[in-house]
């Protein structure tokens, strides 16, 4: 007889050996070392900030725009693989008690990332407000609860196989869970926050009664069930070979102009294959777009002083450190070793990318910069990364990838 309580326990279990085996590559790794030493900074100079600011200050705006996002992001991790639509699928009814559990480790998990993100926000709020921190626990309590309507309404829109259905339901959920926030950090009346409790009880019941005879949609649960592990190996890939790890790559022939520069020589082979793998691959131009974004901004809102030059190159650490997989990126296909080029005009060309980009990325910084009005420590913030993207490029990584 088919045990639901049994199966989902192997399942999560499988599901969470696998994850705590590559979370020791992560956690022995140095990496973690500069993270940990970029948060504390970031700690020191969030504190400052907030000791800072103004009673006028939009805080429970950024806090329900910020907040809302994670709220409205409930994936229910569900541990299907792809056979189960084969042989699962007619167990279907029987599957209730399964998904439930599935729901409440999400619930838990995603609650402990809410209770983080609001224990980083709340000093901004206990600032500007009179009731300080008394109401931390109370605000978390509530938005667990909303964060549970989220995710079983989430739950059954995945019922549905239209795109637009999926996209209204995220735009609508944000912009309730945000005016909800809102109305609820600026202590509104409790009959209004009753109300739109109402109403979202009444959006749940509506696609509940709509979806109760539907089957589920085990291709769109699949799929979203290997992307979330997808993301996970591409974070466990930058600390050890993951061979589950499927790579993702778009055309973008808009970025074909960039190029353009590079000769049609021998010697030029690599340069133009591991440039056209930068542009293409969603894993390496992603990681260089986000941290460029999140660096930039960190520098020009949250550091002063020296702090940006250190941030800087901090960043520039991290972008380097995590593109250095990109030299093995083709190490399985035998039609790269056909090419009749000698290796050295390999080692230059990705040395020569990797270069490029860590110096455009130390430009953008040094721009923000620029844009605060500190030309001095710009043009030192450029000089630097240079210098470092030069010692990390050509010392750090030349070694390191000898030693291979």
């Amino acid at each position: 007889m088919f045990d639901d309580k049994k199966w989902w326990k192997d399942r999560a279990g499988a599901n969470f050996k696998e994850v705590s085996n590559y979370l020791k590559y992560i956690f022995n790794g140095h990496l973690v070392i500069v993270l940990l030493f970029l948060i504390g900074s970031g700690a020191y100079y969030y504190q400052q900030w907030v000791k800072n600011l103004s009673q006028d200050f939009p805080v429970e705006i950024i806090m329900a725009v910020i907040i809302g996002l994670f709220m409205t992001h409930s994936p229910v991790y569900n541990f299907l693989l792809e056979a189960d639509k084969v042989f699962i699928l007619p167990l279907e009814e029987k599957l209730k008690g399964y998904f439930l559990r599935s729901g409440i480790i999400s619930l838990v998990f995603q609650g402990y990332i809410l209770l983080m993100v609001l224990a980083v926000l709340m000093p901004m709020y206990a600032r500007i407000s009179s009731s300080g921190f008394r109401l931390f626990l109370p605000i978390f309590i509530v938005i667990l609860v909303i964060k549970t309507w989220n995710m079983a309404a989430s739950w059954q829109i995945q019922y549905f196989v239209q795109a637009a259905v999926h996209r209204w339901d995220l735009v609508v959920r944000y912009l309730v869970n945000t005016t909800f926030l809102f109305l609820l950090l600026k202590q509104a009346n409790f009959l209004i926050l009753l109300a739109i409790g109402i109403i979202m009880l009444i959006y749940w019941r509506t696609f509940y009664v709509r979806t109760r005879k539907m089957g589920l949609k085990w291709d769109l649960l699949i799929d979203q069930e290997e992307k979330r592990m997808a993301s996970f190996y591409r974070l466990a890939n930058l600390f050890t070979d993951v061979p589950k790890l499927k790579e993702t790559v778009k055309r973008r022939k808009w970025l074909d102009f960039l190029l353009t520069g590079i000769r049609f020589a021998q010697d030029k082979t690599y340069l133009y294959l591991y440039s056209r793998t930068f542009l293409r691959s969603s894993d390496y131009l992603g990681l260089f777009i986000r941290l460029t974004v999140i660096g930039a901004v960190a520098i020009y809102f949250i550091t002063f002083g020296w702090g940006q030059i250190l941030l800087g190159i901090l960043f520039l650490y991290l972008t380097g450190f995590q593109l250095i997989p990109l030299w093995n990126h083709h190490q399985n296909k035998l039609w790269v070793d056909l090419y009749p080029v000698e290796m050295k005009y390999k080692m230059t060309a990705f040395h020569s990318l990797l270069m490029m980009i860590m110096s455009i990325q130390t430009s953008i910084f040094a721009l923000f910069i620029v844009v605060k009005g500190e030309i001095v420590l710009a043009l030192v913030e450029w000089i630097g990364g240079l210098l470092f993207s030069w010692a990390f490029v050509y010392v750090y990584s030349k070694n390191r990838l000898n030693r291979k």
